[in-house]
């Protein structure tokens, strides 16, 4: 029987093409049906154009493909869905780092958590919870892999309020381990590591090479190689001092505690010089997304042109679905479920990015056991403003979202609780109709 494999949000193209690259390599897809679905027809197209030039880059002749704007069609007798969603433009979204911003909070990224993540989260639970309904009713032994921010509160939301077997995936796992690997010039097939905590603040418990602990050589590297410590140096100070190597680069790392940007010395000094997001900008990814809308047209269009490399990348999705459903071979990854019983010193019931090994029989996360006491202070902070977060949009409580961003750890370094609470209101305000259900449930004022 063959399988299909829904993409919602194809218009996502990087993501797209590259994750249907990967599936096709297993020879138990090559003959599957490939829905993508979009609500841009201009971008669905680009994605349909990209997917059948690697299907005739590879001979997949047998490949069905599908390109609708129907979510229910896409989604119907599939196997495995890759959502990519974003919900609003750049036109709502820069709100989420200029109005922090103004009141002092320096958010580079902004997509993940803090005042600039809540509120992304808000516009984007109920689109997520509508995917996952749909699920249920047309697809209800899928397995959904999500890869749409804010990581974390969403597949905790998404878990507790639908039987959807979901789980978030996300790149910095497998690709600060390569790169720490790279560091000391070990190859990653001798590489072996434990990585826990929770989206973008899990860390590395132990990082061998065959078999023997190598966190004496990265720290020596970081410590006496200019070259190493400037390419990440949020990451590495980081690790200098509490020991473990944190997955999520610099520039989401520098906004997650209140160590790095809560002074214009301190991004100048330890954000601004560094490489990938380049963690010192105020808003980058406003600027990415400005770029993005000028210049995505011409990209797709140069990579028409481009040759089509097949080989398999990095990504998960295509080894957990070819585990599940393909032909079987176990997989082991790290992915975003609730903790019950997963890490000792989190909080239960919370989202925490284990391992999870891939069968037959579905997802199986694996139990960690406890972090390190003084990585579960800084993680567990992050994990109960997540918690609040969730209750608060799936209650339309106001109070709690102000609650959830009052304690960010940036946000409380740079800001009183009243100046929280303005900036709250402020951003509430510039999310008017994106949030139907909030708008009779007025912030308490103090």
């Amino acid at each position: 029987m063959t399988s299909k494999i829904a993409f919602i949000g194809a218009g996502s193209l990087v993501f797209t093409r590259n994750l249907v690259r990967d599936l096709l390599t297993f020879p138990a897809f090559q003959d599957s049906t490939i829905a993508l679905m979009d609500i841009d027809p201009g971008r669905l197209a680009f994605a349909k154009a990209a997917v059948e030039k690697i299907i005739a880059a590879g001979n997949y002749g047998e490949v069905i493909l599908e390109a609708t704007t129907d979510r229910e069609e896409a989604l119907r007798g599939a196997n495995g869905v890759v959502c990519t969603i974003l919900v609003g433009g750049l036109d709502v979204f820069r709100h989420d780092v200029e109005i922090p911003k103004k009141y002092g909070v320096d958010i580079n990224i902004g997509d993940t958590r803090g005042p600039a993540g809540v509120f992304r989260f808000l516009r984007t639970l109920p689109a997520m919870l509508d995917i996952c309904r749909d699920v249920e009713r047309l697809c209800p032994d899928a397995i959904v892999l999500n890869y749409t921010n804010p990581m974390a509160m969403l597949c905790r939301a998404l878990q507790g309020e639908t039987s959807v077997q979901v789980t978030g995936l996300c790149h910095s796992v497998q690709g600060t381990a390569a790169m720490l690997a790279g560091w000391i010039g070990a190859p990653m097939e001798e590489v072996t590591y434990t990585c826990a905590g929770i989206n973008h603040q899990a860390f590395y418990l132990d990082f061998k090479r065959n078999g023997e602990d190598v966190y004496p050589l990265i720290r020596e590297k970081v410590k006496h190689d200019p070259a190493v410590y400037n390419e990440e140096i949020v990451r590495n100070e980081m690790f200098l001092h509490l020991d473990y190597y944190v997955t999520e680069s610099s520039g989401h790392n520098s906004e997650y505690n209140a160590w790095f940007r809560k002074r214009p010395d301190l991004i100048e000094r330890y954000c601004t010089h560094g490489t990938g997001w380049n963690p010192g900008e105020y808003g980058v990814i406003v600027k990415h997304g400005e770029r993005m809308k000028n210049e995505w047209q011409q990209q797709m269009e140069a990579w028409r042109d481009a040759p089509v490399d097949l080989a398999r990348g990095g990504e998960y999705a295509s080894y957990i679905f070819n585990a599940a459903f393909g032909d079987g071979t176990l997989f082991r990854f790290n992915g975003n479920v609730r903790n019950f019983g997963l890490i000792d010193n989190l909080p239960e019931g919370a989202c925490v990015e284990v391992p999870v090994l891939a069968s037959r029989g579905g997802l199986s996360p694996i139990r960690v056991g406890k972090l390190p006491d003084h990585l579960a202070i800084l993680v567990n902070t992050s994990a109960r403003c997540e918690e609040l977060a969730v209750e608060g949009a799936l209650t339309g409580d106001r109070r709690k979202i102000f609650q959830a961003i009052a304690f960010d750890p940036l946000t409380s370094a740079v800001l009183s609780l009243g100046e929280i609470q303005s900036m709250v209101d402020e951003l509430f305000e510039a999310n008017r109709g994106w949030l139907p259900q909030f708008e009779d449930n007025e912030l308490v004022k103090s």
